[in-house]
């Protein structure tokens, strides 16, 4: 069964949501038999990189808040991504356009590695304060998962993958997604924000519920033991 989900790496309750159906999913029986697929979402497509800014003063800027109210607004969120093992440095985020971060993703997903690339680069952008808009960074980042420098370095120094970005967030359009993160369990359920984990557990288990009933066959390969049997060419042992 699988699991899409819109999320942009700027996004803190994004990370947060990661943490918590990661957390639903490790009680959950059949985990190993979900598949996670990495959608991209752009909250601000046309935003300006500026290493020289934080996201405080972003939003201190665009908001009209004074630095001390939106430290005051933004602590909500730290304290509740603290509560899922997560440090979020909200001071030393740097404001940058994420659409070539999310391109590397999609170079990384090609390569069965986008999970991993996905949560450094949550990482990276909470906690460390990387600009995830500079060129030698993502390709460090993508090192660090296992893609080569030049295949990556080939991604950025192109349009490569653009078109995949834009189709994952057109395709968010069509179902309907106004926020993210946003998850979507088999193309039947939802699941809108970062929820509590007792939301992730029941929306997991009655998909995979209703998944197993549309594929029957799940049914006896979930439960049955190593045995004598025969198969489609006359062999039996």
């Amino acid at each position: 069964m699988k699991i899409e989900i819109w999320s942009d790496i700027m996004c803190p309750f994004c990370y947060i949501g990661k943490r918590r159906l990661e957390s639903a999913l490790a009680d959950f029986e059949y985990a190993d038999k979900i598949e996670i697929e990495w959608k991209s979402f752009l909250l601000n497509p046309d935003m300006v990189t500026d290493p020289s800014k934080s996201t405080l003063e972003y939003l201190s800027e665009t908001k009209g808040w004074s630095i001390e109210q939106t430290k005051e607004i933004t602590k909500q969120v730290v304290d509740m991504a603290e509560e899922e093992g997560l440090e979020y440095k909200m001071d030393q985020t740097v404001v940058a356009n994420a659409k070539n971060a999310h391109r590397l993703l999609q170079l990384a997903k090609s390569l069965g590695k986008g999970g991993e690339l996905k949560e450094r680069l949550l990482k990276a952008y909470f906690t460390e304060g990387a600009n995830i808009d500079d060129e030698r960074t993502l390709v460090g980042f993508a090192a660090e998962v296992g893609i080569a420098e030049q295949r990556a370095l080939a991604c950025l120094n192109s349009n490569e993958f653009e078109d995949k970005v834009d189709e994952d967030i057109y395709e968010s359009r069509q179902l309907g997604v106004r926020g993210v993160p946003f998850f979507v369990l088999d193309r039947k359920f939802g699941i809108s924000g970062a929820q509590p984990k007792e939301a992730f557990v029941e929306t997991i288990k009655k998909a995979w519920e209703d998944f197993v009933q549309r594929n029957p066959i799940l049914q006896f390969s979930e439960s049955s033991q190593d045995g004598n049997s025969c198969d489609v060419d006359g062999n039996c042992d």
